[in-house]
């Protein structure tokens, strides 16, 4: 982490935008500026619908940083849906320049630069390089080679790619906004070091983060990314079965949703009666349902949920690299036996995230401020700040960092 950096990070969910505003502070954590967040509808089923809407919420969670924390903010990193995303995998043997000084930083950055030398198709731009595993000439594998006695290194990583269509959308709409894009990040891999666990982080994990309308699928093998993809469902379509099922306002529905709130029917103790207040039937007054009535409408739609998870796992041929999933997001947290659900469903043991980190911001910004979080950590980045202007006292704009975005020294 770079002492001093302010990194913003935008997150473009389903149901809102949020931002988070963080700094490095000497003890290389991050210090919370500001966070803010803005209701938007303008993605549906992972495509952006309207650019105006999007741009606009965008604009203004912007200007709400900027008016609390007294920032001009000129760029941002933002996070993309796991369906737009390809990981390649690549290797390289990289000779040391000096192997009787060590392996150097820029031994290291040169390895970088060469291992993202791949093809890539037309449809497709480079969006992040992931370094993986470092192993020396003797096959011991190395967190950080800088200083390692050896003649060469092999470096593995991901190579991230994005759909060009996608990222000229998103592009556009920041560009409305006035802000430049400095990274783009898928969002499962953004969450990883801030949802799991020290222990699951060199498991064989799954993350399932279930939002208001996307499900977002990330797999690690350890610390290897594998693979991302993202199922079009979430929290907002339990909300909508409840709403029409029972023929109540949104509103009483994700009341509804929120009180009761239970992935199984087997496990109600008292099946109590629930009377309806918005409810529009011919016999509406004083109408009332069994909680059991309602929770099975919340079944229904978390099995559909797993189902289709577990088609696309298994349907990739990697559901056996799985030993654990980690169910997060706030499409589904709140919901009861929701990881007993998806174990019975998929067949693979599934928690609620437990990740110490997990608790310390609200869940409104999480996927933010964990964007935050994996831009600071960059290893052998030049610099990951963000481009912020700071308002003096007399409100004249005075630029205190001019940097040149560039990872990995490339």
């Amino acid at each position: 982490m770079a002492v001093g950096d302010i990194i913003v990070g935008i997150d473009i969910g389903t149901s809102k935008v949020s931002t988070f505003v963080g700094e490095v502070n000497n003890f290389n954590q991050i210090e919370i500026i500001c966070s803010t967040s803005s209701k938007c509808s303008a993605i549906q089923k992972g495509k952006i619908i309207d650019e105006e809407e999007l741009s606009t919420a965008l604009s203004r969670t912007i200007k709400e940083v900027e008016d609390i924390a007294n920032l001009k903010v000129n760029s941002a990193y933002t996070t993309i849906p796991g369906k737009y995303v390809t990981i390649v995998q690549n290797s390289i043997v990289k000779d040391a320049k000096d192997k009787f000084a060590g392996i150097t930083i820029k031994d290291v950055a040169s390895a970088i630069i060469q291992v993202r030398d791949i093809e890539i198709p037309e449809d497709k731009v480079l969006i992040d390089i992931v370094p993986d595993k470092f192993i020396l000439e003797d096959g011991k594998a190395v967190e950080d080679p800088v200083g390692k006695f050896s003649s060469n290194f092999t470096l593995t990583a991901q190579i991230i790619l994005a759909e060009k269509e996608y990222i000229k959308q998103l592009t556009s709409v920041f560009k409305k906004a006035g802000v430049e894009i400095d990274g783009v990040v898928p969002t499962v891999l953004a969450e990883r070091n801030l949802v799991l666990d020290t222990n699951e982080l060199s498991d064989n994990v799954m993350i399932l983060d279930i939002g208001a309308g996307n499900t977002d699928i990330g797999i690690f093998n350890g610390s290897s990314f594998i693979y991302t993809n993202t199922i079009a469902l979430g929290g907002e379509n339990i909300t909508s079965d409840i709403a029409y099922v029972l023929n109540i306002s949104r509103e009483e529905a994700d009341k509804l949703k929120r009180q009761y709130g239970l992935a199984l029917k087997s496990f109600i103790d008292n099946d109590n009666n629930i009377v309806l207040n918005t409810c529009r039937d011919l016999d509406a007054k004083n109408k009332t349902i069994k909680s059991s009535e309602l929770v099975e409408i919340i079944e229904a739609r978390i099995e559909e949920i797993f189902t289709l998870v577990n088609k696309d796992i298994t349907s990739h041929g990697i559901k056996s690299n799985i030993n654990n999933v980690i169910l997060t997001g706030e499409g589904i947290v709140n919901i009861n036996k929701s990881d007993t659900a998806g174990k019975i469903i998929m067949n693979i043991p599934v928690k609620i995230s437990t990740g110490r980190l997990i608790s310390t911001v609200k869940s409104t910004y999480r996927v933010s401020y964990a964007l935050v979080r994996y831009i600071a950590a960059r290893p052998y980045a030049k610099t990951v700040s963000s481009s912020i202007d700071v308002k003096t006292e007399r409100n004249i704009l005075k630029s205190v960092m001019e940097k040149v975005k560039d990872f990995f020294y490339s």
